[in-house]
């Protein structure tokens, strides 16, 4: 009797304990649901929605940023789905960002998504000689060490060794859009050491030069990953494609609104959102939004000027390998559509 007495008080904590387990999931998820919910609806234009407001005037003209944040603005992700431990001991959290046909509009320019897609962007590719420059301003930018994917670190998150840093993403994507026919140019020099500091400078001074050399390039794409992470927390971005584990990619614009001259920007923007709508609808969570900012970045130096972030610091260098081949395989097609006749 003493024994099933036991067993019986037994059966009932454990049925009271998964009872409560439930419980608390259910809370849990409620809360990343309302989460969700109101991190869709922050700071983005959805396409089909006027944005509210006129445009403010530009601010007075200022120094060039030299780059883009390396830390997150403080606003977190929209799902958190796992939550590990990076090599610093900081919460490595993965994330899903919602940007499907949507713009991340950090300007003060009223502006229809929908309108600009449905014009198109103006430019055209060449039909002889090359056509796309890829360049990294932060060529030592790296993932997160794993499997063999290990590399001398120069600094947090940061390598000169391009096999594990953004210039092999970039080597990725050259060579996937050359083999769909687009001619590439891919610039592999490290522009952000051993000085960080006016890296921007020296890297708009090799477009330069490139374009001076090769005038009719039309697309010149600055690669980079993304830092997402702030109060010892690191997000990983991580798309849900069915069969494959990747990144999510980002393309961030420059405006004028800085108060330095940049009169073409809202080409840069067209284009953007045409490479968006061709890559969301072939790979519908790739994409986060497009994000639109005052600064230039040096994309006043040619009119298909695009800084591409693949990954962030807290993802693997083989997930933002996974993620610029099927970036590189739904803007392909786009891009070729933008040549003109007489080549492939």
């Amino acid at each position: 009797m003493r024994v099933s007495g036991r067993l019986a008080m037994l059966g009932m904590a454990v049925l009271l304990g998964f009872l409560l387990s439930a419980a608390n999931r259910s809370t849990w998820e409620t809360g990343q649901m309302r989460l969700q919910e109101a991190e869709r609806m922050k700071n983005v234009v959805v396409l089909g929605q006027d944005a509210s407001g006129p445009p403010e005037a530009a601010p007075e003209p200022a120094a060039e940023a030299e780059a883009p944040e390396e830390e997150a603005s403080g606003e977190p992700p929209e799902v958190l789905v796992s939550v590990m431990q990076t090599r610093s001991g900081a919460d490595l959290r993965e994330t899903t960002i919602s940007g499907a046909q949507l713009l991340k509009n950090e300007t003060s320019y009223a502006l229809d998504p929908e309108a600009i897609l449905q014009e198109g962007p103006s430019l055209r590719l060449p039909a002889e000689g090359p056509q796309i420059l890829i360049i990294h301003t932060h060529g030592s930018e790296a993932y997160t060490p794993a499997g063999l994917d290990r590399y001398e670190a120069s600094d947090t998150n940061r390598t000169q060794d391009p096999r594990y840093s953004v210039i092999r993403v970039g080597d990725e994507l050259a060579e996937r859009l050359e083999e769909q026919g687009l001619r590439v140019i891919h610039d592999r020099e490290i522009y952000d050491y051993p000085s960080y500091t006016g890296s921007y400078s020296r890297s708009g001074e090799a477009v330069e030069r490139c374009l001076e050399q090769y005038p009719g390039i039309a697309v010149v794409i600055d690669l980079h990953r993304d830092a997402l992470g702030a109060d010892g927390v690191v997000y990983k971005t991580m798309a849900e494609e069915e069969g494959t584990v990747a990144s999510q990619v980002m393309l961030l614009v420059g405006s004028d609104e800085s108060g330095l001259e940049h009169p073409n920007w809202r080409e840069n923007l067209a284009l953007a959102l045409y490479l968006q709508q061709a890559a969301a609808t072939a790979h519908p969570t790739l994409m986060r939004p497009v994000s639109l900012v005052p600064q230039r970045y040096n994309q006043q130096l040619c009119t298909g000027a695009l800084i591409l972030e693949v990954g962030s610091s807290g993802n693997t260098l083989q997930e933002a390998l996974a993620a610029v081949r099927l970036f590189a395989e739904a803007a392909g097609p786009a891009l070729l559509a933008l040549a003109e006749p007489g080549e492939a």
